[in-house]
């Protein structure tokens, strides 16, 4: 059964290590002189605060050296939507394609059980899974080290830029560490649970599709800044407001003080009683008639009115206690999965 196994699922697998093999040619083209342009940078000499300047300098340069932020961006949604690609291609068609060709029946005439039979095409295929997105992510990280050097250093930059994202953050998190591994089974054995019920290779991989967008949207939002119940902090004074560029006009907070890679969950102003502040008032901003259309001095002007950042956030020190605690959900997901796989099978008469 193995053996058989191998011969249907040998098509995939070439072009898997094709794509590996695509990917890590790119890498190690590029990755040399990528590791070249941070040792040559100030960062590697750096004492004190001018680390971050110096780490945010070389994140800038980064962003106009050509191929580093394309290579960067394809490598992460390589990342993310392998899970995908193998439970909507290997997982989905896994089981259904048999049902339509009618071959579960030959092979449950066979010595071996459905159970075995299932086991086999399960193990085999969601372990393949799982190696070919770890390996990819693998890859990333050995690529990206001295990114994530510099933002570990000096925060992202600038936020919400190809490298403004922190380790917590929704893209570095889902392909970093190991939760690519829990995404991968999850998204195999959502495939072969869909096939499984639906019995049509085409419609469980648009039902897959679907299901694992929405998952991988939800988790990120909803799910993992409350794992574990957040930190909360109050910042005052002028310094912060005006580090936060709040003269924009706007209220949540993009960074935490002493924090440069937190996840911020949520963020807003409160007055000196504690009530929550929705906007600017009227005398900080700059056109107001207070000031004669003299631009203030906005982080003074909001101190002195007793304003005060309160900020929800998980820290950086929790990546790998949420690591570990969602790559546990997914992977429990895939065993509730491939158990609906075999319930199913065990209730069908042919």
């Amino acid at each position: 059964m193995i053996r058989f196994t191998w011969l249907q699922f040998r098509v995939q697998a070439g072009v898997a290590l094709a794509a590996l093999a695509a990917f890590a040619a790119v890498l190690m083209v590029t990755g040399p002189h990528l590791a070249s342009l941070y040792a040559g940078s100030a960062i590697t000499g750096c004492r004190g605060g001018s680390c971050a300047n110096a780490a945010n300098t070389f994140l800038s340069r980064l962003t106009t050296t050509s191929p580093y932020p394309t290579v960067y961006e394809l490598g992460i949604a390589l990342v993310l939507i392998a899970p995908a690609i193998t439970g909507i291609f290997w997982g989905a068609p896994l089981i259904a394609r048999e049902f339509e060709a009618g071959t579960h029946r030959l092979a449950w005439t066979q010595s071996i059980t459905r159970t075995q039979w299932l086991a086999v095409k399960l193990a085999l295929t969601c372990l393949a899974a799982m190696a070919v997105t770890e390996t990819l992510s693998l890859m990333l990280a050995w690529w990206a080290d001295p990114i994530s050097k510099a933002i570990g250093i000096g925060g992202p930059y600038p936020p919400g830029s190809v490298f403004g994202q922190v380790r917590l953050g929704s893209f570095i998190f889902a392909t970093s560490g190991i939760t690519p591994l829990g995404y991968a089974a999850f998204g195999f054995a959502l495939g072969t649970a869909t096939g499984t019920f639906i019995r049509r290779a085409v419609p469980a991989m648009a039902v897959t599709l679907a299901i694992f967008a929405a998952v991988q949207v939800a988790i990120p939002l909803w799910v993992r800044p409350h794992l574990i119940p957040p930190n909360r902090t109050v910042v005052s004074g002028p310094s912060f407001f005006q580090a936060a560029s709040m003269s924009v006009g706007t209220l949540t907070a993009t960074t935490v003080p002493g924090q440069t890679e937190a996840l911020i969950v949520s963020s807003g102003a409160i007055n000196a009683s504690g009530q929550p502040v929705s906007t600017i008032p009227v005398a900080c901003l700059s056109d107001s008639p207070v000031k004669a259309n003299a631009p203030p001095d906005l982080g003074t002007c909001m101190a002195s009115r007793g304003i005060r950042e309160a900020i929800t956030y998980q820290p950086a020190s929790r990546y790998w206690p949420f690591q570990w605690l969602e790559t546990g959900i997914f992977l429990a997901l895939a065993l509730a999965l491939a158990g609906t796989c075999f319930w199913r099978l065990g209730r069908r008469r042919n």
